[in-house]
């Protein structure tokens, strides 16, 4: 890599991560491609011309496509490789053309350095309410509406991705959002659509007209894991310092194409604890190539190829955070009711922001709830503008033996998941 930079032009680009100046680490990006430089500045935080005046890196990454390992003689699996030096705080990446791999080297980064200094990195979108006091965290793995349900127009976004929990409150990792744009519409998500038409923006994976120009955001022709990435202060209700109070609410987001979990449910400690491990939702059939059912993908703490310390350790300070500051803490269901994906539907967006107006506004305080038979979740028995008979997933399907069926089947892989993580830290201990 030394001997590629050295013989070829490269990019560079100095940037921070974490808006909480008191976390700030100053990063430098070194890549073969313009537009993954032009990818840097969009999503990391952008200094000014006073803090570029001697800038000293304290991480460097450099990604450098056309470098492929030799799997044989590095012992890799493949070509691509994407090594993280905490010793020696650089990162390099080869054999991959993927922007994301530049920020999740950082985020793995701050993963393990963070937690010295008190503070509980998270793989989360955030959002807060005109008045700047409740603060939403929304946890999710891609496809589960992280990004769609925090750039809501009546709230202010702080981050759509990555984020801090300090003794002060949360602060965003980024200056960006690198949005999933699969079957986007402008009627839907008019902030983000806006974003992606906007000078500078990177389209990435995304198939366009070559005569119109024109993108294509319904085609998977290269990959369904087709993606914006643009200035957070594109989004206009943005919060520009990054930065927000101790969060009011905890939402676990979760895609479930088995179509058994409730579109809603308040959890206590030892379900937090057990659905921020398990880091639950699923592919389905189209989404992934081979997959032709429903699969259950578990990404521990919402964060699995990200995580430096033991799992153990981020449910700890998320629980000791949740109850420190009363933080509630609730698990939405953004995938399918009335039966499984091929037989069910996918759950309404206007359901599920409906519900999360709910949580924000605190309109679910104080009413009357019943238990899930098979998981155990408390249901509430009414959401305002939400029908009741969606809040109920048994009731949704047509066969309740087949729902309880498959509820079961559910319930042991999340069992099975938990148990490996356990089985895990017990022998890396």
């Amino acid at each position: 890599m030394d001997e590629f930079c050295a013989t070829h032009e490269v990019f560079t680009q100095d940037v921070f991560a974490c808006a909480d100046p008191r976390r700030r680490l100053r990063v430098r990006v070194v890549t073969e491609l313009a537009w993954h430089s032009l990818f840097a500045h969009n999503l990391f935080i952008r200094p000014n011309a006073d803090e570029l005046m001697n800038f000293e890196p304290d991480f460097t990454v450099i990604s450098l496509p056309s470098v492929k390992a030799e799997p044989k003689v590095d012992g890799t699996r493949s070509e691509t490789f994407i090594l993280v030096n905490l010793a020696r705080r650089i990162v390099i990446i080869g054999g991959t053309e993927y922007a994301g791999e530049i920020k999740k080297s950082i985020f793995t980064a701050l993963n393990y350095l963070l937690p010295a200094e008190g503070v509980f990195p998270m793989h989360c979108s955030a959002n807060v309410g005109s008045g700047g006091s409740d603060v939403a965290l929304f946890f999710g793995l891609s496809g589960t509406g992280k990004t769609t349900l925090s750039a809501d127009p009546s709230r202010r976004l702080i981050g759509d991705d990555e984020h801090g929990w300090s003794d002060t409150g949360i602060f965003n990792f980024e200056g960006g959002c690198y949005a999933k744009t699969i079957h986007i519409r402008k009627e839907s998500e008019p902030e983000i659509y806006a974003a992606t038409e906007s000078f500078g923006t990177i389209l990435e994976n995304v198939i366009y007209d070559p005569r119109t120009r024109v993108p294509d955001y319904d085609s998977e022709e290269k990959t369904e894991n087709t993606r914006a990435a643009y200035p957070v202060d594109l989004i206009p209700n943005a919060v520009l310092s990054g930065t927000g109070r101790h969060p009011n609410n905890v939402i676990f987001l979760s895609a479930d194409a088995y179509g058994v979990l409730p579109p809603v449910a308040r959890l206590d400690q030892d379900q937090i604890r057990h659905y921020f491990l398990s880091g639950y939702t699923a592919k389905v059939a189209g989404t992934e190539r081979g997959v032709t059912e429903p699969e259950p993908i578990f990404s521990t703490c919402f964060a699995a190829p990200f995580l430096v310390l033991p799992p153990e350790r981020y449910a700890d300070m998320l629980i000791e955070r949740v109850n420190r500051h009363s933080s509630d803490v609730w698990m939405l269901n953004t995938g399918w009711v009335g039966g499984p994906y091929g037989v069910g539907q996918r759950m309404s967006i206007a359901h599920t922001r409906a519900i999360v107006r709910a949580v924000v506004q605190g309109k679910l305080h104080g009413v009357t709830t019943h238990a899930d038979p098979i998981f155990g979740l408390q249901i509430p028995d009414l959401v305002p503008d939400v029908p009741s008979e969606v809040l109920d997933p048994r009731a949704t399907w047509s066969d309740t033996e087949a729902y309880d069926r498959q509820a079961r089947k559910l319930r042991a892989m999340f069992e099975e998941n938990i148990h490996m993580i356990g089985k895990s830290a017990s022998t890396a201990g």
